[in-house]
């Protein structure tokens, strides 16, 4: 299902310098540029708290936003957004202008539906997330929100796999790896050490069996050489 489209208020800018953007800060605001579809930049500002609830949601680099300047909307897709490395709110973000011919490449979020309909789940067996997000290449209007892929009767050590993904029309892979892994269902650890030591005892015997077969021709060995010495030896004269 494709997403819904956010409208975000913003103001223009006039000045691009690293002192404009203090300055532009200060006032609690986060300044921003608008780019691409063969149209010159604009800069922009957003309000601080309106831009910090959406940055730190899941999925914002794939979600579309029409921004809002003196009455005229921009459809938009963020693709970059600066932090600060101590109160990790946002400092710069870059949105890319789209419109219904661009096509992007963008990183989807993988869900995970029916856990309790899973055999091995229900058994102890842990969710391995190998891949987070699958790159699709599509246009904005066909951006997925998410994949949801369903757990429902598998088995510990089974896999999900690419081709499980359900792909909206017009939504392409971007990778050219084959039927590669999304996720397992790893062994729980208790029965791992279960089978470990089953492993363990089971080999215990082969291995004192083996010590056994060589020690015999090595106690052969001994008593052969035993014998050859004594056989040297002469006899005491009476």
């Amino acid at each position: 299902m494709s997403q819904t489209v956010t409208t975000l208020a913003a103001v223009a800018r006039t000045k691009e310098s690293k002192g404009a953007a203090r300055a532009t800060r200060r006032t609690g605001k986060v300044p921003a540029v608008i780019y691409g579809d063969k149209q010159a930049p604009i800069m922009i500002a957003i309000d601080d708290n309106l831009l910090s609830r959406f940055v730190n949601r899941a999925g914002f680099l794939t979600h579309l936003f029409d921004l809002e300047i003196d009455g005229k909307k921009h459809r938009v897709l963020p693709r970059d957004v600066q932090f600060d490395p101590v109160s990790d709110r946002p400092l710069h973000v870059d949105f890319m202008r789209v419109s219904a011919n661009t096509r992007v490449r963008v990183a989807i979020p993988v869900s995970f539906t029916d856990s309790d309909k899973s055999p091995g789940i229900k058994r102890g067996g842990t969710l391995n997330v190998v891949h987070h997000e699958i790159e699709v290449a599509c246009a904005p209007g066909n951006i997925p929100e998410k994949f949801e892929i369903s757990l429902e009767g598998l088995q510990i050590n089974e896999a999900v796999h690419l081709s499980a993904l359900k792909l909206p029309e017009g939504v392409a892979l971007t990778t050219h790896e084959k039927d590669f892994t999304i996720a397992t269902i790893a062994v729980p650890s208790a029965i791992r050490s279960e089978n470990e030591a089953a492993a363990a005892a089971a080999a215990a015997p082969a291995t004192e069996a083996a010590a056994g077969d060589a020690a015999a021709p090595a106690a052969g060995a001994a008593a052969a050489a035993a014998g050859a010495d004594a056989a040297k030896k002469p006899e005491a004269k009476k």
